[in-house]
């Protein structure tokens, strides 16, 4: 598995340094420009970065998480990373704990001999011993794969192609450059794109082959198939496991760093429900929406993952974990196209606005006129697309396991929701900084976005109001949506009978009835 994930890893890498290699040919054949001393400083950066930033993080998790790094680990835990440890010729990693009831984890370092894992006291309350020892095989799979210092020399690769576009698009207009500047910069910045993929792809691949680590040194892949699915989609237990290991010296530690923790509950009477878990998995496996995002993640499908980690269920004589075979009712591209050209309209209707106000306010003199056609009608867009966001049905009573079933969702496309349950921890686990929070009801666990429309404001309740609704039983309105991660933006948070509103939904109501205003008296101004 190592050598094959290295070959990967190998020939991803040549094909990108062969891209990066043949803008600095063209660099050299069209210019006379030393781009090289450009090149070296970036390399320069990125290592001392490297170099460095573990030691950053370890100093941001402290301060700014409260992370702690010398707990004891429970017996389980310690002897099962040992073990993993001794057979892969790893140090023990140092374990970092973040006391936040949303479960994550995640690792950082320079090689497998310095890796930090850190995980949240959430992971421990919400899986089984096994679960939890699944979940840490896979961050001790990314270390042990050098996944930290491929990533890096991959990343080097579009840093370098957007710097080379960046000099050479400032060059435009020079003559130094014997007028080849304009091409180069486009060259640099389609190989950028084009290279971003290929990192992103790079880092899908390292998800499952530390999955498959996991799988290999737990021998047990329902753990891992079913700690994603507690971690990763939300399907959390009603459960008892997971708080009797949590009462046993257990350990939680954290990391919110490409979805925002969540986890949802395919338990039933203390039984993991196969059909919720399919129920939840139809979005991913449906929504067109789903592929796109997954091709601009670090991570794939949590779908894909389970389905590829149940395929190995044979090897160690256990059942499938899942068998997705529940059939499409429809083939859903009328709504994707159609979210499509909600989303792009009011741009569409600016661009072309501007074009007629050009040529037709040119002609005819009335450029009042054409600039009020143009606010007018990316207004109506806009606020289309506003309606769509912002659902104006009712705000029924659901269920987190109701909401992850919905296939027809997005973010553009919503659904009113109240939901009843317990702030169980923050969005980005422990981060002093963040507003957002993860709720839990009878059924799971999804994110909560809390978004006033002034930063600064999310920001002071973060550090001095959020602690506050804690574990507290609370009651909340707001509209679900996928991008992928599942989460409801908040209209209002009701907590031992006090409601605290958010006013986002309303300034932005507000600002389109004022736009419709301003461009009905610009065109009436422009008539008369």
């Amino acid at each position: 598995m190592k050598k094959s994930l290295l070959g990967i890893s190998m020939i991803t890498i040549t094909c990108l340094y062969c891209m990066l290699a043949a803008v600095i040919i063209l660099v050299t054949l069209l210019t006379d420009i030393p781009v090289i001393v450009g090149i070296i400083t970036s390399i320069i950066i990125l290592i001392l970065q490297f170099l460095i930033s573990p030691f950053i993080t370890d100093v941001v998790m402290k301060w700014f998480y409260h992370a702690s790094f010398d707990n004891q680990l429970p017996e389980y835990l310690n002897n099962f990373i040992q073990e993993v440890c001794n057979n892969h010729q790893m140090n023990f990693p140092k374990i970092g704990y973040i006391d936040d009831g949303a479960p994550n984890a995640f690792t950082y370092g320079h090689t497998k001999n310095d890796a930090r894992v850190v995980l949240t006291r959430g992971l421990f309350e919400l899986l089984s011993e096994e679960e939890v020892k699944a979940v840490v095989a896979h961050e001790l799979g990314h270390a042990s794969h050098y996944d930290m210092l491929f990533m890096t020399v991959a990343q080097l690769v579009p840093l370098l192609l957007y710097a080379i576009y960046e000099i050479f698009r400032s060059r435009d207009n020079s003559n130094d450059d014997k007028g080849y500047g304009a091409l180069i910069s486009a060259v640099a910045y389609l190989l950028y794109i084009i290279s971003n993929y290929i990192v992103l792809g790079l880092s899908r691949t390292r998800e499952y082959y530390a999955d498959s680590f996991s799988v290999e040194e737990t021998k047990n892949p329902n753990a891992l198939a079913s700690a994603l699915v507690k971690v990763g989609y939300g399907l959390s237990t009603s459960s008892t496991s997971g708080r009797s290991a949590a009462k046993s010296n257990a350990l939680g530690i954290f990391d919110a760093k490409t979805s925002k923790a969540l986890v949802v509950s395919s338990y039933e009477n203390g039984v993991v429900s196969k059909d919720n878990i399919k129920q939840a998995m139809k979005w991913e496996q449906w929504n067109i929406w789903a592929k796109w995002y997954e091709l601009n993640s670090t991570h794939p499908l949590i779908s894909k993952r389970l389905i590829a980690i149940s395929n190995r269920s044979g090897e160690y004589n256990q059942e499938p974990f899942i068998n997705f075979d529940l059939v499409k009712p429809e083939s859903y591209l009328d709504d994707f196209l159609l979210e499509v050209l909600i989303s792009f309209a009011p741009t569409l209707a600016v661009f072309i606005g501007i074009i007629v106000t050009i040529i037709v306010g040119a002609s005819e003199g009335n450029f009042g006129l054409c600039i009020g056609f143009t606010i007018l009608i990316a207004t109506f867009f806009g606020y289309l697309k506003f309606r769509r966001q912002y659902s104006p049905k009712p705000f029924e009573n659901r269920t987190v396991k109701d909401l992850l079933s919905e296939v027809k969702v997005s973010h553009i496309t919503s659904v009113p929701c109240t939901l009843e349950g317990t702030i169980i921890g923050r969005g980005n686990p422990g981060c002093i900084f963040n507003e957002d929070f993860v709720i839990k009801d009878q059924t799971g666990i999804i994110f909560l976005d809390y978004n006033q429309p002034i930063r600064i404001i999310n920001k002071i309740f973060a550090l001095f109001k959020s602690q506050e609704y804690f574990d507290k039983v609370v009651k909340v309105k707001g509209w679900y949506r996928r991008s992928p991660v599942p989460y409801v933006e908040l209209k209002t948070l009701e907590v031992d009978g006090k409601e605290k509103k958010i006013f986002t939904y309303g300034l932005k109501k507000a600002v389109y009835i004022i736009f419709a205003i301003v461009s009905v008296v610009v065109i009436a101004l422009s008539i008369l």
